[in-house]
């Protein structure tokens, strides 16, 4: 079998030409006896077996003059350093090895059986070019083309380590073959911008076309811990918290630093506000010292020893014997913690920048004394990399921190950002050639469309007013019973008094609530009751029992029954979350038709706010076809956020009923970013009319009535111009055509407002979907029908 079965530009050759002529130089100078004798030697076996001269040409051959090869080669194996040195005679970019040294053929009978070492770092096209470079360099062209060999060879215990390979080509000589081309400077300039083009390498340099003769002397060293602290470097910088196999690399790195196969890796972030350690929120990170906990105080957490020298002194904590500790300390949360983890042993290394603490690198064995204070120092080149990418882990987690702020509690909104930057950068530019301070403007945008809808919780004050109603009613029928049972026990007019208050405050809340009653009765819950009650609850027998029960009713930090109001409140919640989380999706895609600004709010219901102009895209592309599509989709959306509250009203606690509206305002006006209010307001005095009208309108009346505007079931289109009234009137037929609204439409006239007046609204009935069932005679209902369908 050749050498070589893959392509390679030259044919390999085994020759010990140039060792033997070593040798007989040194026949020909004055030598000490034993190697005049070893020499003599050598080249008597070159005499003998001429083919060691002239080239062997495949394994076979090797195999079959292995003694002889030996015995040459004796002088570079020396005995004595057989079990310390890594060495080979080799062939380049080949598997096949002329001779080892013990050491080296422990190290691969350790890999297991049949294992092959092969080169990591490069490919078969890389080692082509390789050889090829090998061609040039010995030819006189001054081609760098050195690069570490790197062997990836597990060990016994399957850690990877990782050896470096540096060559000895004294014993090789490269000549071209009857077929191989001259090359020229031209062809190395070719060559040298086309590093990765094969087909131009073997262009000029054919397969098999030049001639190795001779072998490689390679000496292997142990690199593990450069290579792996590479990859340590490496891995922090690529770090990706979606990438589930990171932290199982990050295992392999550090098994292969401490030579240990069974470690794992943890980390815990340092809260500086709440002094505690928290859990790293990236995927399969593990924290040994917080275990199942999601974070705990740092010093409850770690032991006192632990903790004043990670804190105080910013040095490694190691223990080499959980279960010697634990003995020692057996109420000690931080041994026991390890211990129940089957850790046996560990080491601990805070991560600070200076005074700066961020977190805690967490090493840990199921083995006593595989981790100790010796090979804790093994740390000290890792910590200063790990620190940089903590922090840049800390910087990036902080960022997208105040992304989810800016998103969710300011106004910006991202298609306005741009004008900030801008500002931004001329404060900036600004304080770099003024000493004096620079002030941010405010922001305006000119000549925008505005649109404003709101989908509000019909009736909420007294919802929330009829809860809380029925709560106090409940907790003052509670403390009433106390009360009976506590005077039947022992008679006192004070009881009498308080059961008196009890049925006076009943009296006065059951027909409505009032501020001042609800006042009142919190009052004496607080200062009267609940100290009496402390006091009842030491007599032990049936009235602790009642004063038990009546305070795991209670709702914890309010001493408050919290039924009623909790069932209203997260009913509000949901409906607030539901609105906001359909607005936003279908925001999402009006972006991609036309971007614009766009705000919206929770409050008792959501409403929006959204701006349509040149001024917010900086491109000269807007046109009133976007507006008008705007007005349509937003028509389209109130529809959808009406089937989204029917279908999550089934699942209220509290059944809440909502009012759709959209406001129509049909000229164009400026937007002004108020720096002091960090806030999106109207610019200008008659602009401001529409702030007032967006206020107000929901309570109108409709004109001669007491009958509001809004009611469940419709969606009422605000607006003073004929304009406006016939556009919308369109979008209504279209969207009756396709099942979004119902057939009654009304246009009523508003009751005039405070320095408004000439309001008008058209009001049309919500179509809402059923799910497909056979038993239904239609898929498509308004409110009526609805509620009909409730009273049958």
């Amino acid at each position: 079998m050749a050498f070589l079965e893959e392509d390679f530009p030259m044919q390999i050759h085994v020759s010990f030409e140039k060792l033997v002529e070593s040798y007989k130089l040194y026949l020909a100078e004055d030598s000490d006896t034993h190697l005049e004798e070893r020499a003599k030697q050598v080249l008597a076996i070159a005499k003998e077996y001429p083919e060691l001269i002239d080239g062997l040409t495949d394994i076979a051959q090797v195999k079959a003059l292995q003694p002889q090869i030996d015995l040459i080669l004796a002088d570079l194996f020396s005995d004595i350093l057989q079990q310390n040195e890594i060495k080979v005679a080799c062939l380049p970019f080949n598997e096949f090895i002329i001779k080892s040294s013990r050491r080296y053929k422990k190290i691969i009978e350790d890999a297991g059986e049949n294992y092959e070492p092969v080169i990591s770092n490069f490919d078969k096209n890389h080692m082509y070019i390789m050889g090829c470079s090998i061609i040039l360099k010995m030819n006189g062209f001054n081609i760098d083309f050195r690069r570490p060999f790197f062997y990836d060879i597990p060990d016994a215990s399957g850690i990877m380590r990782y050896y470096r390979m540096l060559y000895n080509a004294d014993y090789i000589d490269i000549t071209r073959g009857p077929d191989a081309p001259e090359i020229t400077d031209a062809d190395v300039e070719v060559l040298l911008d086309n590093f990765d083009n094969i087909d131009i390498w073997k262009e000029k340099f054919p397969p098999r076309s030049w001639h190795f003769k001779g072998f490689i002397l390679g000496n292997l060293y142990d690199a593990t811990s450069d290579v792996s602290l590479s990859d340590f470097k490496t891995s922090l910088l690529k770090y990706d918290k979606s990438d589930v196999d990171f932290i199982e690399g990050f295992h392999n790195i550090f098994q292969s630093i401490f030579n240990l196969p069974e470690i794992k890796v943890g980390f815990s972030n340092y809260n500086l506000e709440e002094e505690t350690l928290e859990r790293v929120p990236y995927n399969n990170v593990e924290s040994f010292v917080l275990n199942a906990e999601q974070k705990r105080a740092c010093s409850s957490a770690l032991c006192s020893g632990s903790f004043y020298t990670i804190f105080t002194k910013k040095q490694f904590f190691a223990v080499s014997d959980v279960g010697k500790y634990l003995v020692s300390n057996p109420e000690e949360h931080f041994y026991k913690n390890l211990f129940d983890q089957n850790i046996e042993s560990a080491i601990f290394a805070p991560i600070s920048d200076g005074d700066n603490f961020l977190g805690l690198l967490e090493i840990v064995s199921p083995n006593k004394q595989d981790l100790n204070s010796i090979n804790a120092n093994k740390l000290l080149d890792v910590m200063p990399y790990l620190l940089d990418s903590v922090k840049r882990s800390r910087e990036q987690m902080e960022n997208e921190q105040e992304v989810i702020i800016q998103k969710e509690c300011t106004s910006i909104h991202p298609s306005v950002y741009w004008k900030f930057r801008r500002e931004a950068k001329r404060v900036m530019t600004a304080q770099i050639d003024k000493e004096t301070a620079v002030s941010y403007r405010d922001i305006v945008f000119k000549d925008v469309y505005p649109l404003f809808g709101q989908i509000d919780i019909k009736g909420s004050s007294n919802a929330r007013n009829t809860a809380v109603q029925k709560d106090l009613l409940l907790q003052l029928k509670e403390v009433k019973k106390i009360l009976i049972y506590a005077n039947n026990t022992h008679e006192l007019p004070v009881y009498e008094e308080f059961l008196y208050r009890i049925t006076t405050f009943v009296a006065g809340i059951s027909d409505g609530l009032q501020v001042d009653s609800e006042r009142g009765i919190l009052d004496f819950l607080n200062y009267d009751i609940h100290p009496l009650f402390k006091h009842l609850k030491k007599k032990e027998g049936i009235l602790e029992s009642l004063i038990t029960e009546y305070n795991d009713t209670l709702e914890d930090g309010m001493g408050l029954i919290y039924k009623h109001r909790k069932a209203y409140d997260e009913s509000v919640m949901l409906i607030n979350k539901k609105m906001a989380s359909v607005l936003d999706k279908k925001q999402e895609e009006a972006q991609h038709m036309y971007p614009h600004f766009f705000e919206r709010f929770k409050t008792d219901g959501v409403e929006h706010n959204m701006y349509i102009g040149e001024s917010i895209t900086r491109e000269n592309s807007f046109n009133k076809i976007y507006l008008y599509n705007l007005r349509l989709w937003q028509l389209q959306a109130m529809c959808e956020m009406e089937n989204a509250h029917y279908k999550l009203s089934k699942e209220l606690p509290h059944p809440l009923d909502v009012a759709s509206m959209i406001l129509v305002f049909n000229t164009s006006l400026s937007v002004r970013f108020r720096m002091d209010e960090k806030r999106f307001d109207v610019d200008g005095t008659y602009n401001a009319r529409y702030e007032v009208v967006k206020k107000r309108v929901d309570k109108a009346y409709i004109k001669g009535t007491q009958e509001r505007v809004t009611q469940p079931g419709k969606i009422a289109i605000v607006y003073s111009q004929k304009d406006d009234e016939r556009e919308y009137m369109r979008y209504i037929k279209f969207l009756q055509a396709k099942q979004y609204l119902g057939k009654t439409v009304e246009i009523v006239e508003l009751q005039d407002l405070q320095a408004v007046t000439g309001l008008k609204a058209i009001r049309v009935e919500v179509l809402y979907k059923m799910s497909k069932d056979k038993n239904q005679d239609k898929q498509y209902y308004t409110y009526d029908d609805l509620m009909e369908e409730i009273k049958s």
